[in-house]
Order: C-alpha cells, then sequence, then structure tokens
C-alpha cells in the first residue's frame, strides 16, 4: 500500500512538471537597441543665398608725375554708400568628429554678388565699387553645446575676389583681390545627411591698381547667408552604436 501511495504520487509531480512546461514564458522579450549616436564626420556639398554689405571705404590714388615734393595726389575718397546686395553660391568641405563635443574641419565656397554701390565722392564728381564674385577657403571648429545634431561654429581662412572701382575722370579699375574672412554661424542637422546653416562672414580684401593714376582700394564685406549641406558617404565614420545593459 505505501509503495502504491509513492508511486501515485510520483506521477502526480511528473504531470504538473510537464504541464508547468507548457505553460507561456513570462519573461520579457528582449528591448530594441538604441539608434546610434550622430557624427559630424564626412565629405559634405551644398548650396547658399543670403545678402551682403560693404563698409565705409578708402580709395587714395596718385599721378605718375613727380612734382618736386612728392606723386602728386589725383583723389582721396571717403565714402558712405553702404553698396548692398544679393550673395549665392556653393560651398564644399570636410568635417571629422574629434569627440562627442567638438568638429573640426574645412570649407571651400564661391559666391556671387550684386553687392556694390555710388558714392557723391567730392569735387571729382561720383565714384562706384562694387564685388561681382568671391571666394574663401576657411577652416572650421565647431561645439555641440545641446545635442549632437546641433553644431555652432567660428570659422576663419583666405578669401579672394573679383574687385572693381570706377571714378568719375578714369577708366574702372578691375582685379582679383585677396585677404582674409572670418565669422561663425549654427548648422542643425535635421535627417541623418541632410543640415541646414546660418553663417555671417566679415571679408576684407586689397586692391593695388597700376598705370596712370595708381589707386588703392580695400573692401570690408559683410555677408549673411542661409544654406543646405548634403553629407555624402566619402570617407564618413559610421555612427558610433551605444550600448546598453538589459
Amino acid at each position: 500500500m505505501k509503495k502504491i501511495a509513492l508511486g501515485f504520487a510520483a506521477a502526480l509531480l511528473s504531470a504538473a512538471s510537464a504541464g508547468a512546461a507548457d505553460l507561456p514564458s513570462r519573461k520579457a522579450p528582449p528591448l530594441p537597441p538604441p539608434p546610434p549616436l550622430f557624427s559630424w564626420t564626412g565629405v559634405y556639398v551644398g548650396a547658399n543665398i543670403g545678402g551682403g554689405w560693404l563698409d565705409r571705404y578708402n580709395v587714395a590714388g596718385w599721378s605718375n608725375t613727380w612734382n618736386g615734393f612728392g606723386w602728386w595726389p589725383v583723389y582721396a575718397l571717403n565714402g558712405n554708400n553702404t553698396g548692398s546686395g544679393v550673395v549665392g553660391g556653393g560651398q564644399i568641405g570636410y568635417n571629422y568628429q574629434v569627440s562627442p563635443l567638438f568638429v573640426v574641419g574645412i570649407e571651400t565656397d564661391i559666391q556671387g554678388t550684386s553687392i556694390g554701390g555710388g558714392n557723391g565722392g567730392g569735387w571729382w564728381g561720383s565714384a562706384t565699387r562694387s564685388v561681382s564674385w568671391f571666394g574663401t577657403v576657411r577652416g572650421r571648429l565647431g561645439v555641440s553645446l545641446f545635442k549632437p545634431e546641433l553644431l555652432f561654429y567660428g570659422t576663419g581662412g583666405f578669401a579672394y575676389g573679383d574687385v572693381k572701382l570706377n571714378l568719375p575722370i578714369f577708366n574702372g579699375f578691375r582685379q582679383t583681390a585677396t585677404g582674409w574672412t572670418v565669422g561663425g554661424g549654427a548648422e542643425y542637422a535635421f535627417l541623418q545627411n541632410w543640415s541646414a546653416k546660418v553663417e555671417y562672414l566679415y571679408t576684407n580684401l586689397g586692391a593695388t591698381y597700376s598705370g596712370a593714376p595708381s589707386a588703392q582700394h580695400r573692401v570690408h564685406m559683410h555677408t549673411v547667408r542661409a544654406g543646405l549641406n548634403w553629407r555624402l558617404g566619402w570617407l564618413s565614420a559610421p555612427p558610433a552604436p551605444v550600448l546598453a545593459k538589459y
């Protein structure tokens, strides 16, 4: 009788274990992996449009005739006209994500402009000046303070452009002038490969025109531009995954 009872109890335990094995598991399914971290690293191309204006300017000229005391001054012009206009063009560059906070890069751009204007001048009459195009080659240093997709940056480097000066009694002076530029902006990546930016540049170009008479002319130009960049796959680092513990 005792053996029968023990055998019956063993059978009940075996049936209960089998039934428990058939029940669905209550373990929660694994969570999906988090999205990868955004990276600015890569080559990009883009376009921009905006406006600009010129500072007050100085023009000084000398004849090629010695008057016994020095080169005879033909004109000296201080202008008030700001010479504003439209700016538009394209850019190409490369960014490298040094750390989650800092980004370095280099960018070159070329711009067409309608910046230019005239001035009443003095006794000699009016004069006009214009910048029909300009370009820059600049370094960039950025920081992502609030979120990885938002970049604040400073920029500066070499500048060049077509500077034209028209004087009332002389033919127009025109030259590809060189100088420097500095500025800054903000850029936001609204998609993985697309970003929009707003940028300010101060550009200083100088030209010396030879002939009779000679002239020296400096252009101090301000530009504010909005742009759109598309980051290519070239030299891009894959986004770093975020590791999480479950």
